[in-house]
C-alpha cells in the first residue's frame, strides 16, 4: 500500500531535544558581600557583648578587667563602619546597596502579610521587605552609636550638657540594637538556607522561588568567573 501524504509516523517527525535543566543552586552572594557582612557581624557582637559586660553587674562581675573590655568596645565600635567602607570598592555590593535602598509597591504587600501572619505567598525580590528595614534601620543606628561614642570616648570634644544627652542616648539605644540583632540572630537560626547563601554564596533554586519570587538569580555555575568580575571591576 502506498502511504498517502501526510500520514507518516510518529517516528518519521523530528522530536525536539528536551529543554535544559536548570542547575539546582544559584549564586547569592559574591565572596565580597560575604566578607563585609562576616566582618561587620563580628564587630557588631563584639560591642553587643561588651556592651552587656559593662552595664550588667553579673557579667562585669564575672569577666573583671574592665578597661580591657571599655578598650575592647571602643574599638570595636569605632571599626564598625569600616568594612562597609572597604566593599565600596566592589561592584557587586554596591549593587546590593542599591537593592537594599530600594523599596518598592510589592514591599508593602510583603510588610501586610507579615504584619497580620498571612500564610500566602510574599512577593520579594532579592531582599524582602523586613530585610530592607534592617539594613536601614542598623545602619543608621551604628551611625548614632559611633557619634554619641566618640563624645563620650574623646570627653574634650563636647560640654558636659552634651555629654550626658550622648550616653542617654548611646545607652538606651545600645539596648535597642541588642534585642533588634537578638531578632535578626533568630531569623536566620530559623532559615539554614538563608544562612547556606550567606556562608557559601549559593543557595537552592526551590528556596529562592519560594522566599523571593521576584528575583533572577544567575545559575551557580557562573558564581567563580561573575564573582571575580564583579569584585575587581
Amino acid at each position: 500500500m502506498t502511504p498517502t501524504p501526510g500520514s507518516a509516523g510518529p517516528t518519521d517527525a523530528t522530536t525536539p531535544p528536551p529543554p535544559p535543566e536548570l542547575p539546582s543552586a544559584v549564586r547569592r552572594f559574591t565572596p565580597g558581600v560575604r566578607w563585609v557582612h562576616r566582618v561587620t557581624a563580628w564587630l557588631m557582637g563584639a560591642c553587643v557583648v561588651t556592651a552587656a559586660i559593662l552595664y550588667v553587674p553579673q557579667f562585669a562581675e564575672a569577666v573583671g578587667r574592665r578597661e580591657l573590655v571599655v578598650r575592647v568596645h571602643e574599638i570595636c565600635g569605632v571599626l564598625l563602619p569600616a568594612p562597609a567602607l572597604v566593599g565600596l570598592a566592589s561592584r557587586a555590593f554596591r549593587a546590593e546597596l542599591g537593592r537594599l535602598n530600594r523599596f518598592h509597591p510589592y514591599d508593602r504587600t510583603w510588610l501586610r502579610s507579615a504584619l497580620r501572619r498571612l500564610h500566602a505567598p510574599r512577593p520579594a525580590g532579592k531582599f524582602n521587605a523586613g530585610q530592607k528595614l534592617y539594613a536601614g534601620w542598623i545602619a543608621g543606628a551604628a551611625l548614632v552609636m559611633l557619634g554619641t561614642g566618640v563624645l563620650m570616648w574623646f570627653t574634650h570634644l563636647a560640654p558636659i550638657e552634651v555629654r550626658t544627652g550622648s550616653t542617654f542616648v548611646h545607652d538606651w539605644l545600645s539596648l535597642a540594637i541588642g534585642i533588634v540583632v537578638a531578632g535578626h540572630v533568630w531569623m536566620a537560626l530559623g532559615d539554614p538556607e538563608a544562612r547556606r547563601g550567606m556562608r557559601t554564596g549559593s543557595v537552592e533554586r526551590t528556596w529562592a522561588t519560594r522566599e523571593h519570587p521576584l528575583w533572577e538569580p544567575e545559575p551557580e555555575s557562573d558564581d567563580a568567573a561573575e564573582s571575580a568580575r564583579l569584585d575587581h571591576q
